[in-house]
């Protein structure tokens, strides 16, 4: 018998490179610190918490807190934005974020936020190097089925050192159209330059890019033809159901700044193999982001391979590796920035049919991947089997993860 597959056996995670994933936190079913027993019993009463419309979604890391959104994909999510703390049990229950008050949002009886700090329905969030929270919430519930729209899109920032908003930011309606579906968030700031901070937010539905200035409180959209997706690379098979996905720009990935302070702006579309790239200096000014002449500023970087359409990415500014899902391969892969962009040039780190159906989120905190996997297309398209772990949380520090790849 092979290594190889000894490693499958005994691992959490069967990799063809060795790299063995730490299974953190799991769930069958997502639960809540309900306020009390009382408060749930009414919510399972009147609807407003189906358990099985709560899907794990994305991950955040802040010292010990593991924030994980819950999109409101279905009626009878509870809270949207919630986290548990580092080192609970596998399968510990969500705390909503910042409260029970800004989070239960009952959705036939609501037409407007509560309050600013409300979060109605996130995807993703991210923390920044000025320790606050960044939270693009779609303002939407219930989308896959009678969408309600509760509030516009907006990005909500909270200081995380004490749980505080610091702003809410409603996009313009110049930034958004009628297909704009907004899930992903990258935050590009110099923790000594806190004020100067821009949100890149990827609109996967219309084919855009929205940036937002904190410095300027503005925001500005960007179109390009490297934002849509390949119509040859939209079909998918996942856990069993088969479905096709035009999904546009949705990865990002920011590099390290050069001697310049420049940062190369990664990004692909969800349904494409392909990787582009733009300065984030081009972005940050609206004048020139906005102008059609600046077409040649976006550049293709290479080609990933056949089935090789991810989702998120993340770069590892100390190795210069770009971390990305392989949905298609129930996997995550790794490119080293420093070599020319090809399939050779390329690795999967980790794979598994089973506890990486969909890898759906990436993170990087102290030199350490964070994985969150779910399975999304089971979700959406069918249902999940509560007898399952539909849910898992994995880390593994980058050293051992790139290892005897060719991305090391």
């Amino acid at each position: 018998m092979s290594s190889t597959i000894v490693l499958c056996i005994i691992s959490l995670v069967c990799s063809t490179f060795g790299a063995e994933l730490k299974e953190v936190f799991s769930w069958k079913q997502l639960e809540y610190n309900w306020p009390s027993s009382e408060f749930k019993e009414e919510a399972l009463k009147t609807d407003a918490y189906i358990p099985q419309n709560n899907l794990a979604h994305g991950i955040s890391i802040w010292k010990d807190k593991l924030f994980v959104t819950v999109p409101r994909y279905k009626p009878g999510v509870a809270s949207s934005l919630n986290y548990i703390k580092l080192g609970s049990e596998k399968s510990a229950k969500l705390t909503p974020y910042p409260s029970w008050d800004f989070n239960f949002i009952k959705e036939e009886t609501n037409n407007s936020l509560k309050d600013d700090s409300s979060v109605v329905s996130a995807f993703r969030s991210w923390v920044d190097g000025c320790d606050r929270l960044w939270v693009m919430d779609t303002g939407v519930a219930n989308i896959t089925g009678a969408r309600k729209a509760i509030a516009k899109p907006s990005l909500v920032i909270f200081d995380l050192k004490t749980d505080k908003l610091v702003r809410r930011y409603f996009l313009k309606d110049t930034d958004i159209k009628k297909s704009s579906y907004l899930i992903n968030i990258v935050v590009d700031v110099n923790p000594d330059m806190c004020d100067n901070a821009f949100a890149y937010m990827p609109d996967l539905g219309s084919f855009a890019l929205i940036v937002y200035s904190f410095a300027d409180d503005s925001s500005w959209r960007l179109k390009h033809h490297y934002f849509y997706f390949d119509p040859l690379a939209g079909q998918y098979n996942i856990g069993g159901v088969e479905f096709q996905w035009t999904d546009g720009i949705f990865g990002i990935g920011l590099s390290k700044a050069n001697s310049d302070g420049i940062k190369r702006v990664f990004f692909h579309a969800m349904s494409s193999t392909k990787e582009f790239e733009v300065p984030n200096n081009i972005l940050q000014n609206e004048t020139w982001a906005t102008n059609t002449q600046n077409f040649n500023d976006f550049k293709f970087v290479g080609e990933r391979g056949e089935n090789s359409q991810a989702s998120i990415s993340i770069f590892d500014e100390n190795t210069g590796v770009l971390f990305y899902t392989q949905v298609k391969k129930n996997g995550v892969a790794c490119w080293n920035s420093k070599m020319s962009l090809k399939p050779e040039h390329t690795a999967l780190i980790a794979h598994n049919a089973e506890t990486l159906e969909f890898p759906n989120d990436l993170k990087i905190v102290d030199n350490t991947l964070w994985i969150l996997s779910n399975k999304l297309p089971k979700y959406i398209y069918k249902s999940l089997d509560s007898n399952d772990v539909n849910f898992r949380i994995f880390s593994v520090p980058i050293e051992n993860a790139i290892k005897e790849t060719v991305c090391a």
